[in-house]
């Protein structure tokens, strides 16, 4: 039986792993959660699942909200930080959407244990940081965002990844696929959030929409894998039933399929020696129709921003991250037009100039610097 640590518990990750959770009884254990402010769901999943450990931002919030005197309630920092180094968790779910999810990222680091990551900006905003320690202390990431888990299943029992000739990572293209950005100047946030396949939060389906998502899980994949920013390439895939390719230098080409449904990846993460069984929508291979386009010309830029990212280290990442944090979160909260997401981000990118000090707090300086500038960026031309 293993014992899993839930961050971001009440998310659309949390979710799924929960499901997954529930289906393999014998063999998993919820033994604490950590979310932000959703109490109705996580109360619900403290009487589903009865776990040890509680950690939210506004402990006395939450206290108020529940009978349950004999769990372990907690908060700040220092708390978080106690939680995850626990000897009793075995598997940690870093699933805390944003950059809010970095520090537990980088304690999870230092554990030696074993990291389910679903939070790409933790690794697109402190690769250089995380990714050392990591391997400092011996501990394993796997990836379950589902195109890095194809990756990673397409790379298993290869002896090296110098074999590898493209990596090849899929975009469904979103609610706006064939749209150009001249097209997009009055969706509204219905309109964007219309995935057509994927069930998402609002932030990363707004990233699906704007086709950020993909230069962020770029500049992730690129330090999961060790591997250089130009073997990957990004492409259009509208089924979302590929999630990435792996060719090899000797003209091999392995991919990995399934349905939509972030399950799939969190269950191999959670596998071992054998794979773990869950309910899925199988694959009907007769009347699959799988097509694959371009990456959008007129999206090149914001790729090309990924590409020197990867190229001159993650503390450019952070104002990257940072920027479109802050673009996204003006487009929700009606401060600007979709199409001007990428001009906030641009924008904020090109004024920046970054040190190359990996500590944590100089990652959150950074940040909190660009969210700033990109603060002035969206009022000098919100609607």
């Amino acid at each position: 039986m293993k014992n899993i640590l839930l961050l971001g518990a009440t998310g659309s990750i949390g979710k799924s792993v929960l499901s997954v959770i529930s289906q393999n009884k014998d063999k998993f254990n919820l033994i604490g959660i950590a979310f932000n402010t959703n109490i109705s769901i996580a109360q619900k999943i403290i009487n589903d699942f009865l776990p040890k450990y509680v950690h939210i931002d506004d402990h006395d919030c939450f206290i108020k909200q529940t009978d349950n005197k004999n769990l372990s309630f907690m908060s700040g920092d220092s708390n978080l930080e106690n939680l995850i180094k626990l000897d009793e968790v075995d598997i940690i779910v870093c699933a805390t959407s944003g950059f809010a999810g970095l520090k537990a990222m980088y304690f999870a680091a230092t554990t030696g244990k074993k990291i389910l990551l679903a939070n790409k900006e933790s690794i697109v905003a402190g690769g250089d940081l995380i990714m050392p320690l990591a391997k400092k202390y011996n501990s394993n990431i796997v990836p379950i965002d589902s195109e890095h888990n194809a990756i990673f299943q397409c790379l298993s029992g290869e002896n090296a990844t110098e074999d590898v000739q493209k990596v090849i990572i899929t975009a469904s293209g979103g609610p706006f696929l064939n749209y150009s950005i001249s097209d997009l100047e009055n969706v509204t946030l219905e309109e964007a959030l219309n995935h057509p396949n994927w069930s998402m939060g609002n932030k990363i389906t707004i990233d699906s929409a704007t086709l950020v998502n993909k230069c962020l899980e770029l500049i992730e994949a690129k330090y999961l894998f060790d591997l250089d920013e130009q073997i990957f390439q990004l492409v259009v895939h509208p089924q979302s039933i590929i999630h990435s390719i792996v060719t090899y230098k000797d003209g091999s080409s392995i991919c990995q399929m399934s349905a939509p449904d972030m399950r799939v990846p969190i269950a191999n993460g959670l596998s071992e020696s054998n794979r773990i069984p869950i309910s899925f929508d199988e694959l009907n291979f007769t009347s699959l129709n799988l097509s694959f386009q371009e990456f959008p010309k007129d999206r090149m830029e914001i790729q090309n921003i990924a590409r020197q990212i990867c190229n001159n280290g993650s503390n450019y990442g952070v104002v990257f991250n940072a920027a479109n944090e802050i673009a996204v979160d003006s487009f929700i909260n009606g401060q600007i037009k979709f199409s001007k997401i990428y001009e906030v981000i641009y924008r904020t990118f090109n004024k920046n100039n970054v040190s190359n000090d990996l500590s944590l707090d100089s990652i959150n300086d950074i940040d909190k610097e660009t969210r700033i500038e990109a603060k002035k960026v969206v009022k000098s031309i919100s609607n």
